[in-house]
């Protein structure tokens, strides 16, 4: 192979790669320099020039003439002048000589090992030019087909040909996609494993389900609407705090749509995740109240010290505020940076019946007066006298002698229904801070917690399929699990072919997990 040919080649090839002129320059000059030290133990008297257009390669040797019997002779660098004279017939002592040296003089071998090394040199650099590219992309949202399943991943090939990584953990447990089905997912990170970049997508990233947005909600991509946070039980329920930056532009209404046409098609890509959302406000006992919706809160006790909160609820509204497996109370503990504790009333209280709608004081105060309390989440007049003055007078638009006359009215009222009611007093809990005798008549539910999470009974007779990772694979294990199949008995008890069903293994990975558990 002669240099031209070689040059041809390597143009070809890095063209095909999408290399630029420059860097294949260098790359060129890198090898040759390269074979010349392995040749001569040196390059620095050599010059390699290339007309990459013309496909010429040009390499010159340049030494110093000496006199033949000089001393301390370096063939490296220096040349006798007898020899100079071969060259060129006028050379004296002290003239440099430039010698060209053809490709052929380095053997066929060392010129084979100056190819492999270019294509090698262009992988590598096509390597390091994806990983940039991408690098640059992550937390963007593409589309692409899938190639390939494979037990721990898909691969998933993007507009660009590229292959990507969608593992199975970080995909939406009811997802199911086969070969050919086109997908949406979000660049969650870049890595390099082996020289070899790759390129991971999620699904279940709560930057994935901001971008869906993004792309569903024009007022949020115009930046009419900010999303202050997002929380995730991928595939199950998620919370999205929202806030509008124009006082005509409702929120929640933009992001939810006429008719929820907007929440539908996110709600679809998401496997029917519920999807709360949410009006942002900085009056943390508004957001906690909101956070736990659907659930009504009587009381809310706040320790920004602990970042700890105390809420108390009726007994009937405890389960909606833990919502199914904990969920509910888990998100909205995330959403407002608070660790929420939830506590029950007895059921001998009488509070509930004994509290008012603020509103129901309409006919001796103004409605936007009454208003201003419902604005700060205070909508019962036990809420409002729960307060002191000097907080109402800051938090609201009203004046202190109104929050006074307004309260008068409310403890008045009280005053009526606790003589009614054969002296029956109303239990009174301080937001900032719980008073421990009214503590006493309040049960704490944070243990209860663990009960709602249980979606099977356990039995004491029962093995969890972990214990045969042996001989079952953990991706089986998985996808049992994502099916909510995590015991010996839960799969017994149902049919071979609800087993396929809930699982979408095939037939015969399900007759090897029925084959190791009954033995």
């Amino acid at each position: 192979m002669n240099s031209s040919e070689l040059i041809e080649s390597f143009k070809e090839f890095a063209k095909m790669k999408g290399i630029d002129r420059p860097t294949m320059i260098k790359i060129l000059e890198d090898v040759f320099k390269t074979m010349i030290r392995k040749q001569y133990g040196d390059d620095a008297t050599f010059d390699v020039i290339i007309n990459v257009d013309a496909g010429d390669l040009e390499i010159w040797r340049y030494r110093q003439i000496v006199a033949d019997d000089a001393e301390d002779f370096d063939p490296q660098t220096q040349i006798h002048l007898t020899d100079a004279k071969k060259i060129e017939e006028d050379f004296e002592v002290d003239e440099e000589v430039a010698e060209a040296v053809e490709i052929d003089f380095f053997g066929r071998r060392m010129v084979q090992t100056a190819r492999q090394t270019l294509i090698q040199k262009v992988k590598d650099l096509e390597k390091k030019v994806l990983f940039d590219q991408y690098k640059e992309r992550v937390g963007e949202l593409i589309m692409g087909e899938v190639y390939q399943t494979l037990h721990r991943e898909f691969i998933i090939i993007d507009q660009d040909n590229n292959e990507l990584s969608l593992p199975r953990n970080e995909m939406i447990p009811k997802d199911r996609y086969r070969k050919g089905d086109h997908i949406r997912a979000v660049i969650d990170r870049v890595e390099m494993n082996n020289n070899n970049p790759k390129i991971v997508l999620s699904r279940t990233s709560p930057l994935f389900l901001r971008l869906l947005f993004e792309n569903e909600v024009p007022e949020i991509f115009d930046g009419l609407i900010a999303i202050k946070n997002i929380v995730r039980e991928p595939g199950e329920r998620a919370k999205v705090s929202v806030e509008s930056f124009d006082d005509r532009v409702d929120p929640v209404g933009a992001c939810v749509g006429m008719r929820g046409s907007r929440i539908h098609s996110i709600v679809r890509e998401l496997q029917n995740e519920n999807i709360d959302v949410i009006n942002y406000t900085e009056n943390l006992d508004l957001m906690i109240r909101r956070a736990l919706s659907p659930a009504h809160i009587a009381h809310i006790n706040i320790n920004d010290e602990e970042k700890r909160v105390e809420v108390t609820l009726p007994q009937d509204q405890v389960s909606l505020a833990i919502g199914k497996n904990g969920q509910n109370i888990k998100l909205a503990s995330k959403l407002v940076g608070y660790e929420i504790d939830v506590f029950r009333e007895m059921e001998g209280e009488q509070e509930e019946d004994m509290d008012y709608d603020v509103m129901e004081f309409n006919d001796m105060f103004e409605d936007w007066m009454l208003q201003e309390f419902k604005r700060i989440g205070l909508d019962t007049a036990g809420a409002v006298l729960d307060h002191k003055v000097e907080e109402l007078e800051r938090r609201t638009d009203l004046e202190e002698e109104t929050i006074i006359a307004i309260m008068e009215v409310m403890k008045r009222q009280f005053e009526e229904d606790k003589k009614s009611s054969n002296g029956s007093s109303r239990p009174q809990i301080n937001n900032n801070a719980a008073d421990e005798d009214n503590m006493d008549d309040l049960v704490d539910y944070s243990d209860d917690i663990d009960e709602y999470q249980e979606t099977e009974t356990s039995v004491a007779e029962d093995v969890d399929l972990s214990t045969f990772n042996a001989v079952i694979e953990d991706w089986v294990i998985d996808e049992f699990k994502k099916a909510k199949l995590n015991t010996v008995n839960s799969i017994l008890s149902i049919s071979r072919e609800e087993v396929i069903e809930r699982t979408d293994l095939e037939d015969e990975t399900v007759d090897e997990v029925l084959a190791a558990i009954n033995k």
